[in-house]
């Protein structure tokens, strides 16, 4: 989501400026190597907390360092015999798109989406609270955004709290979440643990495949099958 998996520092930001751009080799669209994991990719569209779509979408799709992205096929594989599948929220994510999320949190007067993603905190902590930040792991293409779905409907699963509440209700292991949900959460971070990916404690979809394959690099390039197109 939007809090940061690891402070980059003084990494670099590359194929910035602009909507052009291209990723560099080494990224691939996620239904080229696993077309049966669902993309739900919500920053494409309105669906979102800033209520609009978010700059650098321009398709919804889901792109991801290969590493990563194999990973999740090695997971889904696991998952589909026992009747569930995964799908993504979110991908690589431009660092304009992360730009925009800290805009929008400084923004004391758009409260329009606080009934359905922040009820119970107040705007103006969500930054100082680690729930919006200036660097993201997802703008280096190892993390993703990831839910459980029930075959054979893709019926969503109960997780115990939306995607992207900002709320301690959505920390992965929160002694409030019980039956179900918990027990939803435990196999989706089983089952990424796996496969190399390390849960970030205060979301519970929010997964980094380790070791990443561009650690370093903040990139900007505009998520669309394009990108990754020679």
């Amino acid at each position: 989501m939007t809090a940061v998996a690891g402070v980059m520092g003084c990494a670099a930001v590359l194929a910035g400026g602009g909507t052009g751009g291209s990723a560099p080799p080494g990224f691939v669209a996620l239904a080229e190597v696993d077309p049966t994991i669902g993309q739900d990719i919500r920053y494409a569209t309105a669906d979102n907390f800033t209520g609009a779509v978010v700059d650098g979408y321009e398709e919804p799709v889901c792109l991801l360092a290969r590493p990563a992205a194999e990973a999740l096929h090695r997971a889904q594989r696991q998952l589909l015999p026992r009747g569930y599948s995964l799908t993504v929220y979110d991908c690589y994510r431009p660092q304009r798109a992360v730009d925009r999320f800290v805009r929008w949190a400084a923004d004391p007067q758009d409260q329009s989406t606080k009934a359905e993603f922040y009820p119970d905190v107040d705007k103006e902590r969500l930054i100082p609270d680690g729930y919006i930040a200036e660097k993201s792991g997802h703008s280096r293409g190892s993390t993703v955004d990831v839910t459980l779905v029930r075959l054979p409907l893709r019926r969503p699963v109960d997780m115990g709290t939306p995607f992207d509440r900002f709320d301690p209700l959505s920390h992965t292991d929160n002694p409030g979440i019980t039956g179900a949900a918990r027990a939803h959460r435990k196999l989706l971070g089983q089952t990424l643990a796996a496969q190399g990916f390390v849960n970030l404690p205060e979301e519970w979809w929010h997964f980094t495949f380790k070791p990443e394959a561009f650690p370093d690099t903040s990139f900007d390039f505009p998520v669309s099958v394009a990108s990754v197109r020679p």
